[in-house]
């Protein structure tokens, strides 16, 4: 909405019914809450529209965006076992419907969780990758906050130069997967496994890995976290993989 509009967001409980079903290929019959975003924006064209949720498709200016975004919403409903539908018109808005299935027992009730084991810390020093700002400031000041000394990188381009400046100390690359501009962090990786074979990596991305090259293998010393993750989970992998034998 470049020029300002209205944006609005409704929250509702429903009952997905046979007209759904005929309406959406992939709803399904049952008791579902739904999201809904409508805003009064510019529309979508219809061929673009039909594109929105492949990963990778963007109508914005190279460096303005990996088109990730709605691609990334699209798989976590997925996970979710949910789906979401979307309308739009040029000049008229857009409107997005998120279903996900609705619980029907009291919240937390009778239910008995597994005490999560402690995350330990440590000195080790580790970069951390990430070109989104917000993320990366969050990462950096968790993973500081269990002692670890941190170095940070909004690019892979950014990152070769720290590698540069202090890579006799690095212990640990913790990078995006996908980022914009000419290299990505597998890319990255690669790169500084020239310089050091057994440097330990954590690639974290929104997508799983074989949704990122299905020639991406998970290998002894790597591991991989996808977003979104718990911080206590982030923290657990760093000190389990520093600690692993390569």
């Amino acid at each position: 909405m470049p020029k300002g509009g209205l944006l609005a967001i409704r929250i509702s409980a429903l009952e997905v019914d046979a007209r759904r079903l005929a309406q959406h290929s992939e709803a399904r019959a049952g008791q579902f809450v739904c999201l809904s975003v409508i805003d009064t924006g510019c529309g979508i064209p219809p061929e673009n529209l039909r594109r929105i949720f492949e990963p990778f498709f963007t109508t914005k200016e190279v460096g303005k965006g990996t088109g990730l975004g709605l691609a990334t919403v699209y798989g976590i409903i997925k996970q979710h076992q949910g789906w979401i539908e979307v309308e739009s018109e040029p000049g008229k808005g857009t409107t997005f419907r998120v279903f996900l299935p609705r619980g029907l027992e009291a919240a937390e009730a009778g239910i008995e969780r597994r005490a999560e084991p402690p995350a330990r810390g440590g000195t080790e020093t580790i970069l951390v990758v990430e070109d989104e700002a917000p993320v990366r400031e969050l990462v950096c000041n968790l993973l500081a906050g269990y002692g670890y000394q941190i170095l940070q990188a909004e690019s892979g381009a950014k990152a070769l130069q720290v590698w540069r400046e202090s890579k006799d100390r690095i212990n640990l690359l913790l990078t995006d997967l996908v980022m914009p501009n000419q290299m990505n962090g597998r890319e990255l990786a690669e790169r500084l496994w020239t310089e050091r074979p057994r440097l330990k990596v954590i690639f974290t991305s929104g997508y799983s890995a074989d949704v990122v090259g299905e020639d991406f293998v998970l290998r002894p010393g790597i591991n991989y976290l996808q977003k979104p993750y718990h911080p206590h989970k982030l923290a657990l992998a760093v000190r389990d993989y520093l600690d692993a034998v390569n």
